[in-house]
């Protein structure tokens, strides 16, 4: 399926939440929980069946104990040139 979710920057950036989660010791159920969200919430958009905006990424750095540039940094996400 084309599209910017499954980029391979998106996917990046979904590892990248992922491995985050995972060195805080959360498990998708836990952070669902901070979130007020069901873990279906957290499931679908790291598996990229549901797309993340800035606003919840944003929420979710806040809840992983992370800002966004101690998260993007590491990260090394290469971005496309376009979109």
């Amino acid at each position: 399926m084309a599209g910017s979710v499954h980029s391979d920057a998106y996917r990046s950036l979904l590892k990248a939440l992922i491995a985050l989660r995972t060195e805080r010791a959360m498990s998708q159920a836990d952070l669902a929980a901070k979130l007020h969200k069901p873990p279906s919430f957290v499931g679908k958009y790291e598996l990229g069946e549901r797309r993340l905006d800035v606003i919840e990424l944003l929420v979710i750095l806040r809840e992983l104990d992370a800002d966004f540039e101690s998260f993007w940094t590491p990260a090394a996400i290469t971005l496309p040139d376009r979109l």
